[in-house]
């Protein structure tokens, strides 16, 4: 596994960057593919915050802990990102397809206009992220865990059509999907 570790308002001393890496570093056994784990320790009111990120084959999982203690803060984070692993690992194995952790990820990536000098539509933040071709359930479930929004994706159901999915104001979830004509 892979570790990038961000203080915020705090330097992570090496102990607590050795701790973190053995506690999270279990996690690696419900992978086969090399994965990456996104830690950023911040401090809150007195309290510290410790929150972690896993990218597996473009399957991410997401989890801040914010306890009065760090090393407690990893240790719940580590045991909660762990819950949501196994609970939706065998959900997505058992009930939507086979492989859904196997399949190779390709990159896409907004393309950005340069020459445009427009300073009221200024971009201030770009994301480039990964597109897996999934179904319409799988992209709910990775944008739950993510406790995102909305979420986009490559549609398996609508022959790889960009597709975005989205919470409801009034419940439920909504399906935006590009017409292949």
């Amino acid at each position: 596994m892979k570790f990038t570790f961000t203080g915020k308002k705090l330097e992570a001393s090496g102990d607590l960057r050795a701790y973190a890496e053995k506690k999270i570093g279990k996690l690696d056994r419900f992978f086969k593919a090399e994965s990456e784990a996104f830690i950023t320790f911040s401090t809150e009111r007195g309290r510290f915050r410790a929150e972690v990120t896993i990218n597996n084959n473009g399957m991410y999982y997401r989890v801040s802990e914010l306890t009065s203690d760090m090393y407690a803060s990893v240790d719940s984070a580590c045991a909660a990102i762990e819950q949501q692993i196994r609970k939706n690992k065998g959900r997505l194995e058992k009930r939507l397809r086979d492989g859904a952790f196997d399949k190779e990820v390709r990159t896409f990536y907004a393309p950005s206009d340069e020459n445009e000098s427009d300073d009221d539509f200024e971009v201030i933040r770009v994301k480039h992220f990964s597109m897996k071709p999934m179904t319409t359930e799988e992209a709910i479930l990775q944008m739950n865990l993510l406790r995102h929004e909305f979420f986009a994706f490559k549609n398996q159901e609508n022959n790889d059509a960009f597709s975005v999915v989205y919470h409801r104001k009034n419940g439920g979830y909504g399906l935006i999907s590009e017409s292949k004509a």
